[in-house]
């Protein structure tokens, strides 16, 4: 059955281009596959990596990711199944489990292990890098354990919504907007976990000069026109007048991530776990790190 909304969009957006995401691993040989890759850093400004993993072989995860450093970024990681345990430099420790989230600014330092806390059964999950401005860069680390029964969920027909960040729906035709659990002024991020059943359709308000995309990991949907199918990441066009985004849901039902941001337009200087805006920042990172002065 078909869900139809009263659309109170005049310009929808439309693709620009589909994308793969690359195979990989990272931490102690965790199986992954990048998303979002450094090449398309500037074009997702700013959004600096996306990271899916899910896999039932414990073998692909279990030896998760043992101490690390990271430094002028924030990292969000959503726990779709699985138990992860957080622990870092600055004392904070959680359990990241089914549903959950993990927000943490690494700022001016940090160091922490991401560790698995099952040897066996499904993990996944999603780790997004969010750039933070030149300004905030060395602030002091953050950290926030946001559980599953925390995050507000936007509800209509056929459709949930869990936001994560940002505000949910488009406050046309009498709808409500929902706020997520995270809010950040300067990059503005918007952070959607997408339930629709088959047939069911969402739209999402989105400024204009802000940079989008949506990924697909259960099922199929179309936006505008064009099919999206599982494990791809579509990109929004960034067109003038556009005022938003439309997602349709296959014969099936779909998951799907939308993630939108405000681009900094800052230079981008990237070495490993440093994000900075120069290479002289970058070598700084490194000799505090070398020095233990990082975290």
């Amino acid at each position: 059955m078909t869900t139809t909304l009263t659309s109170a969009l005049k310009q929808p957006r439309r693709v620009e281009r589909l994308v793969a995401g690359k195979p990989t691993s990272d931490g102690a040989g965790v199986k992954l596959t990048r998303v979002l890759t450094h090449d398309l850093q500037q074009r997702l400004d700013p959004f600096l990596m996306l990271d899916a993993f899910g896999s039932d072989d414990a073998n692909d995860y279990i030896a998760g990711f043992p101490d690390h450093p990271h430094r002028g970024f924030e990292t969000v990681t959503y726990m779709i199944a699985g138990r992860m345990r957080h622990r870092d430099s600055a004392g904070h420790e959680g359990l990241l489990q089914n549903g959950g989230v993990q927000w943490m600014t690494a700022g001016r330092g940090i160091i922490h292990s991401e560790l698995p806390e099952q040897e066996e059964g499904r993990m996944e999950g999603f780790q997004l890098w969010l750039n933070l401005p030149a300004k905030d860069k060395m602030v002091p680390a953050w950290y926030r354990d946001i559980p599953t029964e925390e995050i507000p969920e936007w509800r209509a027909p056929g459709v949930t919504v869990r936001v994560i960040a940002g505000m949910a729906g488009t406050a046309g035709a009498g709808e409500q907007q929902v706020a997520g659990a995270m809010q950040r002024d300067h990059t503005e991020p918007l952070y959607l976990d997408m339930h629709l059943d088959a047939g069911a359709s969402f739209e999402q308000a989105l400024p204009p000069g802000h940079n989008a995309f949506v990924y697909v990991y259960r099922g199929s949907l179309s936006v505008g026109d064009m099919p999206v199918p599982v494990q791809r990441m579509a990109i929004l066009a960034p067109d003038a007048q556009s005022d938003g985004v439309r997602v349709q849901a296959g014969d099936q039902p779909v998951r799907a991530l939308l993630i939108a941001g405000k681009p900094l337009r800052e230079p981008i200087a990237q070495y490993g776990p440093f994000v900075m805006n120069s290479q002289a920042q970058i070598f700084q990172a490194v000799e505090d790190f070398r020095a233990g002065r990082l975290g």
